[in-house]
């Protein structure tokens, strides 16, 4: 069997609101990244959580055969990272402290080579600088480099990131994607990343879930995934899919869906 995860009628959400409703995937695969795409309000961020293990959920999370959800909470979290959108508030730490206390919290070492690994992954981040910097006197875009690190270093089998460039300016989103498919692939775990830019997606992403109102739309490779039928479905536009000088394919909007429009 292939190695992944396979979510099978997975439904998440609230007490007396549902959320995801008898979600299930194609395996996610390992050494790739899976987007997850949709409008706001469309379930991503709850399904990120709910595969951590912080909200109810029923179902089954197969990750390489083994339910997820048959686990305890501590023996999920050594499978499993979630990095949320922002980084609880007054931790008082140096950011070399923060990735270290996160690199040991999964097993890793715990002599002079653990500092050497955490400063590597800083200097691939572009925030060495930072590393005798207190964390909570960082900017937000800032925060979510290290709350990267902190996710990379305690090297997951399924990394589950949630809007990790939405304090990012351009250069940094294309750096860091860049970044957390190289680790993907390097330490062939599963990622699953929640991005608005579809373009982004169309460049880094493998495997593409599209939810619309907590249901799965479409899934599959991105070519396969976004059309300009799936863009007027799920986002309500009319949009069409055509390759820059370079071969790389990109979404242009040319408007709203007529029933929006009037």
């Amino acid at each position: 069997m292939m190695s992944g995860l396979i979510i099978n009628q997975f439904n998440a959400g609230y007490p007396k609101r549902p959320v995801i409703e008898n979600l299930s995937t194609d395996i996610l695969p390992r050494g790739k990244i899976t987007v997850l795409l949709g409008p706001n309000g469309s379930g991503k961020s709850t399904l990120l959580r709910s595969l951590a293990g912080l909200n109810k959920a029923t179902g089954q999370l197969l990750l390489d055969g083994q339910d997820l959800t048959q686990q305890s909470f501590a023996q999920r979290a050594q499978n499993v990272v979630y990095l949320p959108q922002t980084l609880p508030a007054g931790v008082h730490l140096y950011v070399l402290e923060s990735v270290i206390v996160a690199q040991r919290a999964s097993g890793g070492l715990s002599n002079e080579n653990s500092k050497d690994e955490v400063m590597g992954l800083l200097r691939q981040l572009g925030i060495e600088h930072l590393a005798l910097s207190y964390l909570d006197q960082l900017s937000g875009g800032q925060k979510q480099l290290v709350g990267l690190a902190q996710s990379l270093i305690r090297q997951p089998n399924l990394l589950l990131l949630d809007e990790p460039l939405s304090a990012l300016d351009l250069n940094y989103q294309y750096h860091v994607m860049d970044l957390v498919a190289k680790e993907t692939k390097r330490r062939n775990i599963i990622t699953v990343v929640v991005v608005h830019d579809i373009n982004i997606a169309l460049k880094h992403a493998e495997h593409i879930l599209m939810l619309k109102q907590g249901n799965l739309i479409a899934q599959g490779e991105p070519a396969e995934v976004i059309t300009p039928e799936s863009l007027a479905e799920v986002y309500g536009v009319r949009g069409r899919i055509e390759r820059c000088s370079q071969g790389v394919p990109q979404v242009l909007i040319d408007g709203l869906v007529d029933k929006l429009a009037s």
